[in-house]
């Protein structure tokens, strides 16, 4: 469907066009956050660097430009496997949607690249590999490329938790089409990260828009590992018997071994890892995105990009490797805002086997430096007594009071006055000049007299020397972790050694009293429910609810797209609870647009005037 093309030199007509295409094309109200200050800055011809939570509606800050400016928005994916779920879901919106990618027919990329040229279409995916080909590049010299859109642009960096080298050379988007928007979003990325994707990317002269992380439908469980399947049993069994969710494994036999034992259990389960074929790989996918109450047990190899508003429940039968990838991964379920949880169980032995493959990688030292650090602040989340929400917030440089909805706040668990504990720590980084690591600090608070480096420095001659002899070395590490959690302790990023923040600084000013985390706790405490309602949800007629999902799944299965294409959950939700009876009052719903009114509406009107 064309779309209104208008000139990037006024802001005011963009502002009420992107309005316009929201409110008909995407049947959505008004913007959120900052997204409508992003679509005017890109649509007038800027750059960006856009980082906001997973379901926090970045796909909305390059589709709309792509839209309202002249030419092809040109979005560059890691993930080919999905591009045809995103185009479908395009195209059912109206929007003039292709994709060009190996898994496309020739006959299909080669239409594509015909309805590029001919100005036709309104966004094309592509993946980075193809879009570096020089037949390809060739091709974008002489099309109409409205913008240029990285997605997943943690990808670009070293820091990031999903490194490719392809997405390093698209530097050369700046220097070869230097009049063309550049827009880089991620959903994950901390400090040094969100700096290294802006120097690769060169994107210095465009602008950052931060938006908050936080995920409040998002209830956090953390909980030690007490026989992982009954863990995981229990809290299906009890909270998502119905649902659609994930469970994370660390290595592909315990995916396949996990996949087969829910089944066992009466799931529908599927495995998903790197070592399975592609054919089979893309069935799973394809059935987990268009079926319900599917369970995907994957490895890391799964997830990123998928756009599957309903996934109720993500769980971790073993840690990731760090905190970015943990929110990433998290933030898989409940795109759609509705309740939904994350359930990840903590044992140490999945905490020395990340360490292990930290060792072994072939990763340069300065790397697994880096590496280790973000798996201590894993751990630390992990260990912390406050809230975890706060936590993982803090970590990317956001805040918030206590959430109310995460374990933590709803149970809190075992604590001990840590204040001495602390004290005795961040006295041990000041004394010993602030340079050393973890490891250096506990051997200088257990007095370890036969540490050559400790006699070396004459650090066996300060006042934090053998001060510490009431914990062990495990505590101590626990001690540190929940430290640097707290921000009272910094990271140096290049040689992993501790300093004290402003924050630190302040309590050994202040004398302040400090509750810490117990270390070893063995109280598994049972998850409970988000807690976020739906607003406006009314009391909803669960039978009527289900006769709307069974026409979705019916339309869907039609098209051969997922149901979430046809409505999202939070939409038939609001059908069963406001019961409209006219095409005008469907029209008001959450993400009911112009084109889907028209060939959906009178399918889904017939049932609630039949239910009325």
């Amino acid at each position: 469907m064309p779309m209104p093309q208008v000139s990037p030199q006024s802001a005011s007509p963009i502002a009420e066009q992107a309005l316009q295409i929201l409110q008909k094309t995407y049947g959505f109200e008004a913007f959120r956050g900052a997204q409508e200050d992003i679509i005017q800055h890109i649509t007038g011809g800027h750059h960006a660097f856009v980082l906001m939570p997973t379901g926090g509606g970045k796909s909305l800050c390059y589709q709309i430009p792509s839209l309202l400016r002249a030419g092809t928005g040109i979005v560059i994916s890691p993930l080919i496997a999905l591009m045809q779920n995103q185009v479908d879901a395009l195209q059912q919106l109206g929007i003039r949607a292709a994709a060009i990618n190996s898994n496309m027919s020739g006959a299909d990329n080669s239409a594509a690249k015909t309805a590029l040229m001919q100005g036709q279409l309104d966004l094309l995916y592509v993946a980075p590999e193809r879009l570096l080909m020089e037949d390809f590049l060739s091709l974008l010299d002489e099309a109409p490329v409205a913008l240029f859109a990285i997605d997943e642009a943690h990808c670009v960096s070293q820091w990031g938790h999903d490194f490719r080298p392809h997405y390093k050379q698209l530097s050369l988007l700046a220097e070869r089409y230097p009049a063309v928007p550049r827009i880089a979003l991620t959903a994950t990325a901390d400090a040094p990260t969100r700096r290294d994707i802006i120097d690769c990317l060169r994107l210095e002269d465009g602008r950052s828009f931060v938006a908050g992380f936080d995920r409040p439908n998002i209830h956090y469980t953390i909980v030690p590992k007490d026989n992982a399947r009954a863990q995981v049993l229990r809290f299906i069994k009890e909270k998502h018997a119905e649902d659609s969710g994930i469970v994370y494994c660390l290595s592909r036999k315990m995916t396949e071994e996990t996949a087969m034992w829910l089944c066992n259990e009466g799931f529908e389960a599927l495995p998903y890892h790197a070592g399975l074929d592609a054919e089979t790989r893309a069935q799973h996918q394809d059935r987990f995105l268009k079926e319900e109450k599917i369970i995907m047990v994957a490895t890391i190899a799964f997830g990123m990009g998928i756009d599957k508003p309903d996934v109720r429940f993500v769980t971790h039968m073993t840690i990731p490797k760090n905190i970015e990838a943990y929110y990433q991964e998290t933030g898989r379920a409940g795109r759609d805002g509705l309740p939904s949880d994350a359930l990840m169980i903590f044992g140490t032995q999945d905490a020395a086997m990340q360490r292990n493959f930290i060792d072994v990688s072939t990763a340069p030292e300065a790397q697994k430096r880096i590496e280790h650090q973000k798996l201590n602040a894993l751990l630390g989340l992990c260990e912390t007594a406050g809230c975890r929400r706060q936590a993982v917030l803090e970590y990317f440089g956001d805040s918030c009071e206590p959430c109310g909805n995460c374990d933590t706040c709803q149970t809190p668990p075992q604590t001990f006055d840590g204040t001495i504990a602390a004290q005795k720590a961040l006295s041990a980084v000041y004394r010993t000049e602030q340079r050393f690591g973890t490891g250096y600090l506990i051997s200088v608070l257990l007095g370890e007299k036969d540490d050559e480096r400790i006699q070396r420095f004459g650090h066996d001659q300060t006042s934090t020397f053998g001060i510490g002899t009431e914990f062990g070395k495990t505590e101590w590490k626990s001690v540190f972790r929940q430290l640097v959690t707290l921000n009272f302790l910094a990271v140096d990023s290049d040689h992993g050694g501790l300093s004290l923040t402003p924050r630190g600084k302040a309590f050994l000013k202040d004398k302040e009293t400090l509750q810490l985390r117990l270390h070893e706790s063995r109280s598994a405490r049972k998850p409970k429910a988000a807690s976020t309602p739906l607003p406006d949800e009314g009391d909803i007629d669960q039978s009527l609810l289900d006769a709307l999902k069974t026409a979705r799944r019916t339309l869907a299965q039609a098209q051969s797209v997922p149901p979430y294409v046809i409505f999202h959950d939070r939409t038939l939700r609001e059908m069963a609870a406001r019961k409209p009876q006219t095409l005008e009052q469907m029209a008001r719903l959450h993400g009911v647009g112009e084109r889907k009114l028209v060939k959906y509406g009178k399918t889904f009107l017939d049932i609630l005037r039949g239910r009325d």
